[in-house]
């Protein structure tokens, strides 16, 4: 992992993207117990071109420079699948700008915050996502006051409400 990460950054360095936050079952590890993932989720902001068009064909013939090939959905880099996805909404956004810095191994990466990784698997609402709110919230991994902010913010109140009713949960206050 940490050479992947590595590689990441030099892709920030060399002006491939601008920026990036690693989401998904990678940065709920960081909050919770690591769970098994296939992949590494990294959300990252492109430079918008000057006919304001969005292309990822400059991040996939950087990638193939590099000597890493696509796998299906991924690239893989340094061993491990890389999924790219765009910033695309403001919910991503709002986590990209307010991520954790932390170090992996000594290398510096930005992890959503674990209020953003709720919200945002609340917005995708998949079951794995729900199962994963629930242990984010047993292990009291969230502020609620923070994640309340969140879900205001981003029209999230109805999946937030149909969420609890549907678990039958009644968060700790935090």
């Amino acid at each position: 992992m940490k050479q992947t990460l590595q590689a990441l950054n030099r892709m920030v360095e060399d002006g491939v993207i601008d920026g990036y936050v690693i989401g998904g079952a990678v940065a709920a590890a960081y909050y919770l117990e690591p769970m098994a993932t296939h992949d590494l989720d990294v959300f990252f902001q492109l430079a918008v071109s000057e006919s304001g068009l969005i292309s990822l064909s400059p991040l996939y013939a950087y990638l193939r420079g590099q000597g890493y090939e696509a796998e299906g959905e991924a690239v893989s880099i340094e061993g491990w699948p890389v999924q790219f996805l765009p910033i695309f909404n403001p919910l991503y956004e709002e986590a990209y700008k307010k991520a954790n810095e932390v170090t992996f191994d000594g290398v510096p990466v930005r992890v959503m915050t674990a209020e953003h990784l709720v919200a945002v698997m609340l917005q995708t609402g998949r079951s794995k996502d729900q199962v994963r709110i629930i242990q984010f919230l047993e292990a009291g991994a969230v502020s609620l006051t923070k994640l309340q902010r969140i879900i205001e913010r981003h029209g999230l109140d109805r999946q937030w409400k149909d969420f609890l009713r549907r678990h039958q949960l009644k968060p700790r206050s935090g």
